[in-house]
Formats: C-alpha cells, structure tokens, sequence
C-alpha cells in the first residue's frame, strides 16, 4: 500500500489517521473506554458483544482479550490523547480466509469529525499490507445507520448489496449492508 509500512517488533504501533492516531490498545485505557463506551447511540449500532451499559469492567475484560490477541487485530482510535473509539477487523479462516470484516465505533463527542474515515482507510491500508493472503475486506452495518455507510463509501468501500433480515439487534429482525474493499482497488 502506498506510503504504509507495517511497524516492526520493537516500534510502538501508531498509523496516523487525520487528526486521530489508530494504536494499540493499553491496559490503562480501560477508564476512558468505558466512558465513550457507556452510550446507547453506540452501542445500537454494534453488535450485541459491546454491551450496554458497557461497565468499567467490561472495558477491562476485552482490554485483557484484546492486547493478548496474535496479531493484534483490535485497535484504539486516539484524539488528543483521549480514547475516542475503537477499530478493528477479524480474519477468517478455511475458504474465507481471503477476507476480514472491519468493524470500528465512535464515542458520541467524535461523530460528524471525519475521524471514522480516516480510521477505516488508515486499518485498511494496515490490514492489506499486514496479511497479504487478504483480497477483500468487507463490513455489514445496519440499513439504520447511514452514517457508517458513508463513512465506508467515503472510505472507498462499495456497496454490494443488500442482506436481508440477516441480523436481530434489540428484538427486531434487521437488514444489513454489504460493503467491501478489495486489495487491488485500494488508492
């Protein structure tokens, strides 16, 4: 990927993404995460493993999951030196192994900035320069938030379609986009 390099052992992990930095995430972050975290406005959009209300303690215990993880494929997305959200991707296995689906969040204060974009094209170019055995890179937000389909389209993902009745979020069966990214259209 262009201008990308993937962070040796001993560097600490850092790709700058506009006014955001996507890093690692700490242990001591846990009272920051649970802070952005504990919003309902975020947690509707995600998928029923974020809980709500997300607790000092639920931040802990994916603190503790996440920074123990090989790779890493969880990161914290940092404004100002304060946790602002959360990205990531989760790789597949067997034959679906050519792909990885990118999911990320926002704390409410960090909406409507630009940070999200930058995020998903700063994982992005991260996770295709990380995994070459990585073709394709897809998320599948709910038709109820646009806004995580403009983020993604901003991004460059394209829309594929449309899964229908394809999650249950809250009692309510859900339709869900799909969009992707595929290694050669990235710019």
């Amino acid at each position: 990927m262009p201008g990308m390099t993937v962070p040796e052992g001993g560097e600490p992990f850092r790709l700058q993404a506009g006014v955001a930095i996507v890093r690692h995430w700490r242990l001591e972050d846990a009272p920051e995460l649970a802070v952005e975290a504990n919003d309902r406005r975020v947690s509707r959009n995600l998928r029923d493993r974020f809980p709500h209300p997300y607790r000092l303690a639920d931040a802990e215990k994916f603190l503790a999951m996440s920074t123990s993880m090989s790779p890493q494929t969880n990161f914290a997305i940092e404004v100002d030196g304060r946790i602002a959200g959360g990205i990531g991707y989760i790789l597949h296995d067997d034959i679906e192994r050519a792909g990885a689906e990118v999911g990320y969040w926002l704390g409410v204060p960090f909406w409507g900035r630009g940070i999200g974009t930058a995020a998903v094209r700063a994982i992005t170019a991260y996770a295709f320069a990380a995994h070459p055995e990585l073709e394709r890179l897809f998320a599948v937000p709910f038709l109820s938030n646009p806004a995580s389909a403009r983020v993604l389209e901003k991004a460059g993902y394209r829309l594929e379609g449309i899964m229908r009745r394809s999650a249950i979020k809250d009692g309510r069966v859900l339709d869900q986009w799909m969009y992707a990214l595929l290694r050669d259209e990235v710019t």
